[in-house]
């Protein structure tokens, strides 16, 4: 996924979407393989438990996740709530994630690829814990 180098004006992200999962190894996976994410860490305990992952989207940003627990209720959303819109650089790219899910049957492809009125050719995923993810090509419109 190639990024623009040449944008000066977009700082290093420092909002973070965050959520939990009721099976976050298995979340994590799924991001990774068919979504495309990149894991950065994973924080686990001895049981395993995800307290703490950073998963990054090659061309910038990413998202924090961890484990559903008692004692993060309410600090995060819960398993199946959360929703985002992920940017990738062009439109075959769209076609081949949603390739991609229909191929490996643990997420569910809930739009097939379309354009739309303002330029963006999308789809929609909703992954193993019933989270959505919407993915297109437009990249929002440029800072001021």
């Amino acid at each position: 996924m190639a990024t623009d180098s040449t944008d000066t004006k977009t700082p290093p992200p420092q909002v973070w979407p965050t959520l939990a999962a009721a099976d976050a190894p298995a979340l994590m996976a799924f991001l990774r393989e068919v979504m495309g994410f990149v894991e950065v860490v994973a924080y686990t305990d001895d049981a395993g438990v995800v307290h703490h992952a950073e998963l990054a989207w090659p061309a910038g940003g990413g998202i924090m996740m961890g484990q559903r627990r008692p004692d993060n209720e309410g600090r995060v959303t819960g398993p199946g709530s959360f929703s985002a819109y992920v940017v990738l650089p062009a439109a075959a790219d769209v076609d081949a994630l949603a390739a991609r899910v229909r191929a490996d049957g643990r997420g569910e492809l809930v739009a097939e690829p379309f354009d739309t009125d303002y330029g963006s050719h999308d789809t929609s995923v909703r992954d193993p814990e019933g989270n959505t993810w919407h993915v297109g090509t437009y990249p929002g419109a440029p800072r001021p």
